[in-house]
């Protein structure tokens, strides 16, 4: 993995002389919001933190749940799990499906004008109720022998992403239902042997999202962003805790 990480880029670093909108994505938002020192670092002066190795087997399952519902989609019919829930909606067929699902190349997007930041979400799924409100919907895997929920205090993230991605879609004009889903499948590991499968169970999880502080962080990010200082460090934040144990070592040994 290391061979693939830049250690200092000079793309895609904000600058506030241009006059063209700076995109900022969901992650990076996220970053903000646990380190702004790491985002700033990232952001501002082009040095982001070293990549973790990619979940090929959570893709995968993302990707097939996106290939189920869409068909589904197709049929303009409810997929089994929202019958199974009582959820009355099916997935919400419209032409920006796929740009909307691109985090990396597209999303859902919105100009903030006030700060001049383009807003980005590449959002799982969408669905939609009889009332014409849009249902947020994303998608998590993972396996454990517990019954899965989003009550862990690490797992705000998921909270704050979903609260973002419904932000976007009122932002772009839509009427937004406040209640969204996360679609949870997790991977058993109790069977008493592999025998070349792995077996999945898949809960349907509402969380009711509230996007009231999005706006705000925007602010503060743009305030970040345009400031000539460092700012302090998160104060969970393992990266800064091992570039100061690193570099306090570091300056004792050229001491010696």
């Amino acid at each position: 993995m290391s061979q693939f990480y830049n250690p200092k880029r000079s793309r895609n670093l904000y600058d506030e002389n241009k006059h063209e909108p700076y995109r900022l994505s969901r992650s990076k938002i996220e970053l903000f919001m646990k380190c702004p020192r790491c985002f700033y670092l990232d952001r501002r002066l082009g040095v982001g933190q070293p990549p973790g190795p990619p979940f090929s087997l959570n893709s995968a399952v993302d990707l097939l749940l996106k290939k189920e519902f869409d068909i589904h989609r197709a049929a303009g019919e409810p997929h089994p799990l929202m019958a199974a829930y009582g959820v009355d909606a099916v997935p919400f067929a419209h032409e920006k499906m796929d740009e909307w699902r691109d985090s990396l190349g597209g999303g859902i997007t919105y100009l903030h004008e006030p700060t001049n930041l383009l807003i980005t979400g590449g959002v799982d799924d969408v669905w939609v109720n009889p009332q014409g409100e849009l249902i947020i919907v994303d998608y998590k895997a993972t396996a454990k022998s517990s019954e899965v929920n989003i009550d862990a205090e690490w797992q705000i993230a998921y909270k704050r992403q979903m609260e973002l991605y419904q932000w976007l879609f009122r932002k772009n004009g839509f009427k937004v239902s406040p209640i969204g889903y996360f679609v949870y499948v997790n991977g058993k590991i109790d069977r008493r042997a592999f025998d070349g499968k792995l077996e999945f169970e898949v809960k349907l999880i509402p969380y009711e999202g509230r996007d009231m502080w999005v706006e705000g962080v925007i602010g503060k990010i743009h305030a970040c962003l345009a400031s000539d200082e460092l700012p302090e460090a998160g104060a969970e934040c393992d990266f800064c805790a091992y570039r100061r144990a690193a570099c306090g070592l570091e300056h004792g040994l050229k001491q010696i």
